[in-house]
């Protein structure tokens, strides 16, 4: 079992690696994404109510994550670019599941803020381009979802919207920590090889 799960943790890493250290964050967190999607539904059931029936239909996202890296080997620009369109894509398609009570749209901010990460300055444009989507997303679509497919009451709605908003947040912190680790390394690579001089 064991020598099983190091062979798989070699494949993935493999498939997530890349040269350039944005797209590699880009399938890092794509994956990451992929990998959780599993798991909504048990803490949909353990955390809010048995009726998990809309959970079911977010799998529909699961392959844009999982092809990120793909596309990276044939384009790094568009597979950035893909990996908040798929969050944009998979929190809409969420909203009109479960109802904007639901308080998952709260995953737009993560997508924004990926969208701004993954872009050098002379991509700028690109990636507000991405965060313009995932607000403009909000302000157009947020009263206009219609009766979601599952209802639940005020507490389960309570208990869903708390979820969300855990699960977002923790997604945004994993998102920081990456690129904190590559803001360091770049840090670290331009230093002299003696290191920083004393002032």
């Amino acid at each position: 079992m064991t020598s099983l799960f190091r062979t798989l943790t070699k494949i993935v890493r493999a498939y997530a690696r890349h040269p350039d250290p944005r797209v590699a964050a880009a399938n890092v967190i794509s994956l990451l994404i992929a990998s959780n999607q599993p798991f909504y539904p048990l803490y949909l059931f353990w955390l809010v109510s048995a009726d998990i029936t809309p959970a079911w239909f977010t799998f529909l996202s699961t392959p844009f994550f999982l092809v990120v890296p793909a596309v990276a080997r044939w384009n790094c620009v568009a597979a950035r670019a893909l990996l908040p369109l798929a969050g944009i894509g998979n929190t809409v398609l969420s909203a009109w599941l479960f109802g904007t009570a639901s308080g998952v749209e709260i995953f737009l901010v993560p997508c924004a803020v990926i969208a701004l990460l993954l872009f050098r300055p002379h991509e700028r444009l690109i990636g507000l381009a991405l965060t313009a989507v995932a607000f403009g997303v909000f302000l157009v679509w947020h009263d206009a979802y219609g009766p979601p497919l599952a209802w639940y009451d005020a507490a389960e709605y309570y208990a869903l919207a708390r979820l969300n908003l855990i699960s977002a947040c923790t997604l945004t912190a994993f998102v920081a920590l990456i690129f904190s680790n590559l803001l360091a390394q770049a840090e670290q690579s331009s230093e002299p090889a003696g290191g920083p001089k004393a002032a």
